[in-house]
Formats: C-alpha cells, sequence, structure tokens
C-alpha cells in the first residue's frame, strides 16, 4: 500500500512509537491526504514495515478507534471514519435541561473557551437514563466531560445521583470531567467541581436582604413539588432554616393560584416563571403596590427581571460558564463554589 511508506515515526524521538502513528495519521486527515474512506495499513503491515510489536501499532489502532477516527470492517481492514480537529479541545456538555438558566451557563462556557475548542451539547432531561446512554455512547471521544447532575424520579422528586450514575461518572478519567451547578461529593473523586450550595445560597441570600424583609409579616415561598424538571430540595430547606433562625412566619406553597388570597405585608418568593408572571398580574389587577403592600423576591435572575425592576437572589450564571472553562482551559482540578447574591430592584 502506497501511504505505508508515508507513517513518520522517528527512532530517536521521546515520543511513544504507538504515539507517532496516531499523529502521523491525524495530521494526514487534517492535510486531506487521507480522506474518509480511506483504507489505511493493517497492523501487520505498519508493524513489518517499520520493525514495531504488533501491541504497539494496535495500541495506537484502538486509540484512533476509540475516538471514532478509524473503524475496522472484519475481513477488510482499517478505515478513515471521519475527519478531525486535533488543535481544538473537544467537550460534550450536559444539560440536565433546556432554560434560559442553563443556555446563559452554555454559552458564556463556549464564549470563554474561545475558537480552539469545539463544545457538543446534549439535554438529558433529567432521565438518568438518557444520560447514561448519552455518555456510553460518547464514552473516550471527547477531551472533557461537562455534567450538570440533576436527575428526577418515579414521584418526581430531584435527586443528584444513583448508582448506575455514579458508576458511568467514575469511567472518565479525573482530569477530563467537570461537575458543573450541583455538587457530587459521593463521586468520591478528585475532579473539578463549579456548583450552587442550594441550601446555604438561599439562606445567606436572604440574610443579605433581611432589613428589608423586616417589614414584612409572612414569607410565602412558591416551591414547585411536582414538575417534570424539579428543584433541589435544598432550597426548600435552607428557606426554612432561615425563617425559623430569624422568627418569620413562612408558608410554602406548591403554585400561585388564579385567585391568590393576596394580603398586605405578604412577601414572595418566585422560582418558576409562570408563577412570577401570575403573582404580577395579579398585583396589579387588584391595585396593589409592589414593594410596599406586597413584597417579591424571584429565584434565578434574568435581564427581564432587571428590566421590569424585581429583585432576586440568583447565582451568577455568566461567572459559573467562565470559571468552568477556565479550569478545564488551566487543567484544574479544584471544587469552586459560585457566588450567590440578593439583589435588591425596590419589588421588596
Amino acid at each position: 500500500m502506497e501511504y505505508l511508506k508515508q507513517i513518520r515515526i522517528d527512532s530517536e524521538s521521546r515520543i511513544p512509537k504507538y504515539r507517532q502513528i496516531v499523529n502521523s495519521i491525524i495530521e494526514d486527515i487534517e492535510r486531506g491526504v487521507l480522506p474518509i474512506g480511506q483504507r489505511i495499513p493493517s497492523i501487520n503491515e505498519i508493524s513489518e514495515e517499520y520493525y514495531l510489536s504488533r501491541d504497539t501499532v494496535e495500541k495506537a489502532y484502538n486509540y484512533l478507534k476509540e475516538k471514532q477516527i478509524i473503524v475496522s470492517a472484519k475481513g477488510k481492514g482499517y478505515y478513515i471514519a471521519r475527519t478531525v480537529l486535533p488543535s481544538k479541545i473537544n467537550v460534550l456538555f450536559l444539560l440536565n435541561k433546556l432554560s434560559s438558566y442553563k443556555l446563559r451557563i452554555f454559552n458564556s462556557f463556549v464564549n470563554s473557551m474561545g475558537n480552539n475548542a469545539k463544545v457538543d451539547l446534549n439535554i438529558y432531561h433529567c432521565d438518568p437514563k438518557i444520560l447514561l446512554n448519552i455518555l456510553n455512547e460518547n464514552m473516550g471521544r471527547y477531551d472533557h466531560y461537562v455534567v450538570m447532575p440533576h436527575f428526577k424520579d418515579d414521584n418526581l422528586l430531584h435527586h443528584s445521583h444513583n448508582t448506575e450514575v455514579l458508576e458511568a461518572l467514575r469511567k472518565i478519567p479525573e482530569d477530563k470531567l467537570l461537575i458543573m451547578d450541583n455538587p457530587l461529593p459521593e463521586l468520591k473523586r478528585n475532579v473539578a467541581s463549579v456548583f450552587q450550595d442550594f441550601k446555604m445560597d438561599i439562606y445567606e441570600a436572604l440574610k443579605e436582604g433581611h432589613e428589608r424583609l423586616k417589614r414584612y409579616k409572612k414569607i410565602i415561598l412558591v416551591y414547585p413539588r411536582k414538575t417534570m424538571y424539579p428543584y433541589p430540595q435544598e432550597i426548600l430547606q435552607g428557606f426554612q432554616n432561615f425563617c425559623t433562625d430569624f422568627n418569620f412566619d413562612f408558608e410554602v406553597l406548591d403554585e400561585i393560584y388564579h385567585d391568590m388570597e393576596l394580603r398586605p405585608r405578604d412577601v414572595y418568593i418566585t422560582i418558576e416563571e409562570a408563577d412570577l408572571v401570575s403573582l404580577v398580574r395579579q398585583v396589579r389587577d387588584k391595585k396593589l403596590t409592589l414593594g410596599e403592600d406586597i413584597g417579591i423576591i424571584s429565584y434565578n435572575d434574568t435581564p427581564l427581571k432587571d428590566l421590569l425592576g424585581i429583585t432576586v437572589i440568583s447565582t451568577d450564571f455568566q461567572v459559573m460558564g467562565e470559571t468552568a472553562a477556565y479550569m478545564i482551559l488551566k487543567k484544574k482540578k479544584e471544587e469552586v463554589k459560585n457566588v450567590f447574591s440578593f439583589i435588591n430592584r425596590n419589588s421588596v
């Protein structure tokens, strides 16, 4: 085979021989010397031509197969399966749901990674089975895996993991895995992490807004208990702890009803956009003054809430994406708690 003579192996180089084979083939794919579908020499042919052990060549081919750069056809040999971009960092980004907040993190991450990265986005809809399928299909294909571990069970309760998910994540090398948004100490591995501390975040943010909250008689958290994309139960726990520690009368509702019994000097904390919209509409319809008669705090900030003057308690989604990108680019394996704050806009 003519290409057999073109493989570049330097016997004096300290680069492992198998890696030299890999690099040579990848470089030739980049240069267009090896198009998709092109047959390449067999393991035995390279072994005999360059006086290498069969194990060395087989190691190179196994690497290329894992990356799905080459495929083997029984009885026919090995063929180029796809083009490659070896100069780019290939990242698989796994979101639990497609929301404006998650997309802000993703876009910030992509922008911060720059042109030298190729980031593929997959959504697993809080379903551990979908996540496992995605990981199994893509194991070994990427340089880095970014995972947001938020799952639901059959009762639509939020969980951070299950046994199968932990086993799958442990198959990813520590330096290739980054856990984002939700901490995963049960993984028991030294991996990079950028996370929210849902229980303490809401506690400390409400503590930051304590002086304004003292104007109200009752705090009402609208926490959806049965939703397709469940929220961490730590949010509820942190809220209850704050109210107990600071002697606030409080109540937890599943949703904002269309005919709420709105009482002056109640302050509401909403999580879902639909509840916020419904509550603001009812406040206006009943001629109540927002920030005086009724207080509203929304969980997670958006540009629209800023425009409308809605007070929020929120993490900084842009910073989260930027931090994750920085850790990958600088090869950091740290656990970083993302900033979370009370942003007053006079709706309380």
